[in-house]
């Protein structure tokens, strides 16, 4: 008898009359939002202005929910295209099945196109999105949970995850693969957000430290799954791409750490460009104001002295015309 297990939903859609709502779809939802959110606090953080990084993600985030179905799609082929099977569940998105590798590289295209109009460079924009991408694959991994999907070798640790019986999976006990690559991410997350204070990353290095430290997690994550895969010298495909994913960036970070050493200090030229055109308007707008103060000051003191009548020099004349028709006047 098991005393302790991880428990997996009855199902992974619950119907709100006619809408289902769906395990899956929440979980990706939540994690989209969940990496703007961050992304904006972030991306004001280095001077940008704030939902630059929502407008930006309005692009990004459905080119990557495209790529991301495009890689499942093509690496496991034969579960929508060998026979006996149906070609038309390759566009049910909402039963799982998203490759973290396609969504990345599709979901960057997308920002690219987003940063452009914006005249903002990618490299920045991913290094402030990158923790907030971490947290969301975190979060998005619980959907395989809702699912009953991804799970590893059958174990008999207290924290296994009980399988039900249903298509394609064997009731039992296995390793909870989505909860280890989940608690993963915060992790790298985390990591990503110390080292960018500690380091001041720039250039996309904050990116590519993302990159690399989820590739190391995935390749151990990856080698406890059972699900069918399409393997290469022993090893699944996306060990291997892990791995060589995770060395590509490694090795950007070293270089870029020696070409580009810092850290972009604008990150939106426009929002900075407006910023200082504003600062000399109100600047100027001052200096005038202390100029016409100055102005009025001079005339009112005009003003006080034509008010106060004669003044000494006009007095001493005055004195000096008294004198002298005084003295005539004694003469005669």
């Amino acid at each position: 008898m098991d005393l302790a297990y991880i428990p997996s939903p009855s199902t992974g859609v619950i119907h709100l009359g006619p809408i289902p709502l769906r395990g899956y779809a929440f979980c990706i939802i939540i994690g989209v939002f969940v990496a703007v959110w961050l992304g904006n606090k972030r991306w004001i953080a280095r001077g940008g202005t704030a939902g630059t990084v929502a407008d930006i993600a309005v692009w990004a985030v459905p080119f990557g929910l495209v790529g991301g179905r495009l890689y499942h799609v093509i690496t496991d082929y034969q579960l929508y295209f060998s026979e006996g099977e149906n070609w038309v569940d390759a566009f049910k998105i909402w039963e799982g099945g998203l490759g973290i590798w396609g969504a990345i590289a599709l979901g960057a295209v997308g920002a690219w196109i987003g940063c452009r109009r914006r005249g903002i460079s990618l490299p920045v924009y991913a290094d402030v999105i990158a923790p907030g991408i971490a947290f969301a694959q975190a979060i998005g991994r619980w959907g395989n949970w809702f699912n009953q999907e991804l799970y590893g070798k059958p174990t008999d640790v207290p924290w296994a995850l009980k399988i039900t019986e249903g298509t394609n999976r064997e009731a039992g006990l296995y390793h909870p693969t989505f909860l280890y690559e989940s608690l993963w991410n915060v992790a790298v997350g985390f990591l990503v957000i110390w080292a960018d204070r500690r380091f001041k990353l720039g250039h996309g290095r904050a990116f590519a430290l993302y990159v690399a430290a989820y590739c190391s997690g995935r390749v151990w994550t990856e080698a406890l799954r059972v699900d069918e895969a399409h393997h290469i010298l022993g090893l699944r495909l996306n060990v291997w791409t892990a791995i060589v994913v995770g060395l590509l960036a490694v090795v950007y970070l070293v270089v870029s750490a020696r070409l580009r050493p810092g850290r972009e200090e604008i990150v939106e030229p426009r929002a900075a460009e407006k910023a200082a055109e504003e600062t000399d308007a109100v600047e100027g707008a001052e200096t005038a104001d202390v100029a016409d103060a100055a102005g009025t000051g001079e005339d009112r003191a005009a003003a006080e002295d034509r008010a106060a009548g004669p003044g000494d020099e006009d007095r001493e004349s005055e004195d000096d015309g008294a004198g002298h028709g005084a003295g005539s006047a004694a003469k005669s």
